[in-house]
């Protein structure tokens, strides 16, 4: 049995309904398998496996929500492609499975162009992954410039109007977590939320006012 065949298998020993049941009541619901096993359980699982993009790519293969997110946790960034990217992107149907996705690529060389190129998109969770992606360059690309995310207030108000729920919440995330990431940034994030305000939609109007009430507490971990 091959290493891709032998943690299928575990994966689906550990199938859980209620799990399932449990996902789905927080919008997390996919048109592929769906097994209901934890984050913290297929991070334990990919402990020995990490950096193994051969491994990575068949997993993801296998079209099972599980198996797609336990890819992107053992996948090297280095050798993630632009390519790969598009793929895997296009495969993203629920905002989990996105936001992981986001989570390997914001440590590609590829990031800010993505990030840009997606947040255009029309679909919904390729364009919820444009801003996912944004939210996690300032999370953990300590080494950016605070330039790198200046250039990235005008995507986020150009993406403010959009009323898709996981869309919406996606650009939130992102201005709020680039405002945390230094009091220029946090100045310059609540500068962009007050523009952000006079859209007068109510998508706007909810990711300023939510941002702004964020962004005046005191720096600390922020929630997606």
């Amino acid at each position: 049995m091959t290493p891709a065949a032998a943690i299928v298998a575990r994966l689906r020993a550990l199938r859980n309904e209620r799990n399932i049941a449990g996902m789905r009541r927080f919008g997390i619901t996919s048109s592929r398998e769906q097994l209901g096993i934890s984050v913290a359980t297929l991070r334990e699982i990919a402990r020995p496996f990490r950096r193994d993009h051969a491994l990575a790519t068949e997993l993801w293969a296998t079209g099972i929500l599980e198996a797609m997110i336990l890819a992107t946790v053992i996948e090297d960034p280095a050798q993630v492609t632009r390519g790969q990217m598009e793929r895997w992107v296009r495969d993203c149907d629920n905002w989990a499975l996105t936001d992981a996705c986001a989570f390997l690529f914001d440590r590609t060389a590829f990031a800010e162009d993505k990030a840009r190129a997606w947040s255009a998109r029309r679909p919904e969770f390729v364009k919820r992954c444009g801003y996912a992606l944004m939210a996690g360059l300032a999370i953990h690309r300590k080494e950016l410039p605070d330039e790198a995310f200046l250039r990235l207030l005008p995507l986020i108000h150009r993406g403010a109007g959009d009323e898709r729920n996981f869309v919406k919440k996606a650009v939130n995330w992102a201005l709020r977590q680039i405002g945390k990431r230094n009091p220029r940034l946090r100045r310059a994030a609540s500068a962009e939320a007050r523009r952000i305000a006079r859209l007068a939609t109510p998508a706007a109007r909810w990711i300023a006012r939510d941002a702004l009430r964020e962004l005046k507490k005191k720096p600390g971990k922020s929630r997606a």
